[in-house]
């Protein structure tokens, strides 16, 4: 058994309301996805509200900002999941649904296996990264620290084009 998992969260503000048909389309899309998810290799754990997704939880006064957090067995599990799954095409039009955001909207971090990270764990994560940018408490595909006790420098996995620009 594995002795850390890959925590990430993601955040965005979207451009309308729940109920707007602005973003239709990616409600549309959030059990399918939630579900390839969780079918995926090296899934653990996702961040669940009332519904089947985190969109209900209000991680932040802004009640258009989203959460979504997740856990997975190592960082090639997640990559392969939202870069090189059906994943991929629905972020790829998060322009649509989410509005520009100033800051870091996703970060990743080592956690013990068996733990289950909070909101206000993953919004920690995001303010250091945002302030003080990658580094082994909080980092993103670009810059991706070894889990603890590994040896190596932050490794570029590579994710261009789909992490360039706005949530």
């Amino acid at each position: 058994m594995r002795r850390w998992h890959l925590a990430q969260i993601n955040i965005g503000r979207l451009v309308a309301p729940a109920d707007d048909p602005q973003v239709a389309g990616f409600f549309a899309a959030l059990d399918r996805v939630n579900a390839l998810a969780e079918a995926s290799p090296g899934f653990v754990w996702r961040l669940k509200g009332e519904g089947n997704n985190a969109t209900d939880i209000q991680a932040t006064p802004d009640p258009l900002l989203i959460p979504n957090m997740s856990v997975w067995e190592d960082a090639d599990a997640l990559f392969a999941f939202v870069y090189r799954s059906a994943h991929t095409p629905v972020m790829a039009q998060r322009r649509q649904w989410f509005a520009p955001f100033d800051g870091a909207y996703q970060a990743l971090w080592w956690i013990e296996a068996g733990h289950l990270p909070t909101v206000a764990e993953g919004l920690s994560r995001l303010w250091l990264l945002d302030r003080f940018g990658p580094s082994a408490q909080a980092f993103t595909f670009k810059a991706r620290f070894p889990a603890p006790g590994e040896a190596g420098l932050p490794t570029d996995m590579q994710p261009d084009p789909w992490c360039i620009g706005t949530a």
